[in-house]
């Protein structure tokens, strides 16, 4: 169906819809002008209700979200049935504070604005289920710690999409991170020789649901979707803490250092810009910057993370990932090439008979985990069933989501205070990048 005769039919005005008895939750939509927003509806999952409503500006913005859900209904093989009531005009999130029909409040799109939108839907009554990043400068991070504190003392769930946490290969890097007998110490390293080093290299022009995804011209804006660290850096961030210190509350006012950060564009012609928005570009060239290097020690563990965005990928190839965490008796890598791949480098004579112990339990877990010797490296190997992509994870992040809003108080207290020192760091480094 043609994107805007079906926007047209949406938005025929009519009151909002009641909550359904047997689907407690209902998703609102907000804004979506990131291509996140559609994927959390990917999958169809127990306990959602298949009517969205959906608060926008009438736009392309709009439309290409629009299309991504019809294409989700109208795929052959296991086709969504969302049910979406589309709400537009200038005043559309006042309208929707005002209106709530539903319960959970989705956000996935300009960044500026969005941590000022999950406070006033904490404040208003309404859970939320938001993409990263919640903050990009760091003077918004008070609203940030306001914004949880509400939605604690509500009993509502405030929750960000962390999908990397779900990737296999990264759960397996904790695993043996966080075995003694394989991994030692964490070392705390130097600037210069960190204890964990991450890149992370993303793409400007990419296929998402295997059809092009145009970028909206504030995407280029750093000021509205933030720079590279505060936004896909969030991630590494995320994983640093997670995967050091699984389960510890941290004090980003004594725990986290940030170090040193710079900052570099990729160069855009005006025929790669046109080609990635549908868009003309008046210059010759767009310089976004988009690219940070930062260095910071968190409870004295020196970390370094490059976020990188390319404008393309050889052969429409995947965004790529490295993770290296240095130990007293061994290296434990994650690297990204045509699939995550999990390397042990041994330190130790006794860590491959640790290692083997390790893997044998994990099995309970992850049937099929092996190991497989590579001369100096082992390599954990896992069936590829596990890998499900990067997509599917959103699905994965929802139902975490959906167990603690029938539970809020299990939420575990490491969730909110972590949260505030990935994002201190963030903001933090792109700041200091500046000077």
């Amino acid at each position: 169906m043609n994107a805007l005769l079906m926007l047209l039919m949406l938005i025929i005005p009519h009151p909002p819809s009641p909550i359904p008895g047997a689907a407690p939750v209902r998703l609102i939509t907000v804004d979506p002008g990131h291509f996140h927003a559609a994927l959390v509806q990917k999958e169809m999952l127990p306990g959602i209700s298949p009517s969205v409503a959906v608060y926008a500006p009438l736009g392309p913005d709009l439309i290409e979200h629009l299309n991504r859900i019809s294409r989700y209904n109208l795929r052959k093989d296991n086709p969504a049935a969302w049910k979406l009531e589309v709400h537009t005009g200038p005043d559309f999130f006042e309208r929707m504070l005002m209106e709530k029909p539903g319960n959970v409040v989705m956000f996935s799109g300009r960044n500026r604005v969005k941590m000022d939108r999950i406070k006033a839907s904490v404040e208003a009554g309404l859970n939320v289920l938001s993409d990263k990043p919640w903050v990009i400068r760091a003077e918004d991070l008070p609203k940030l710690e306001s914004a949880l504190n509400t939605a604690e003392r509500k009993g509502l769930v405030a929750y960000d999409i962390m999908t990397e946490r779900y990737e296999i290969a990264t759960i397996l890097q904790k695993e043996l991170v966080n075995d003694p007998a394989v991994f030692g110490q964490a070392l705390a390293g130097t600037p210069a020789e960190p204890g964990v080093y991450m890149e992370s290299v993303h793409h400007l022009l990419k296929l998402v649901s295997g059809a092009p995804n145009l970028r909206p011209a504030w995407f280029f804006d750093v000021n509205e979707q933030g720079e590279g660290l505060s936004d896909v850096g969030t991630h590494l961030v995320d994983l640093a803490a997670w995967t050091l210190f699984p389960q510890t509350v941290l004090d980003y006012h004594k725990d986290a250092q940030v170090l040193a950060a710079k900052r570099w564009p990729t160069t855009m012609t005006r025929e790669q810009y046109q080609r990635v928005t549908n868009l003309p570009l008046a210059a010759e060239k767009l310089d976004y910057f988009c690219n940070t290097q930062v260095t910071y020690t968190l409870r004295g563990i020196h970390v370094k993370l490059d976020v990188l965005w390319n404008y393309e990928a050889p052969n429409n190839g995947p965004d790529t990932h490295v993770a290296i965490y240095r130990g007293s008796k061994a290296d434990v890598e994650v690297r990204q090439a045509a699939d995550h791949e999990v390397w042990v480098t041994p330190k130790s004579p006794d860590v491959r008979a640790a290692l083997q112990k390790r893997i044998a339990a994990l099995q309970t877990a992850w049937p099929g985990v092996a190991l497989e010797e590579r001369g100096q490296r082992i390599r954990v190997t896992f069936p590829q069933k596990y890998r499900v992509g990067h997509e599917a994870h959103f699905a994965q992040v929802t139902e975490r989501f959906l167990e603690y809003m029938k539970a809020p108080k299990s939420m575990p207290a490491w969730e909110k205070a972590n949260m505030l020192a990935k994002y201190y760091v963030t903001t933090k480094g792109v700041e200091l990048s500046k000077k």
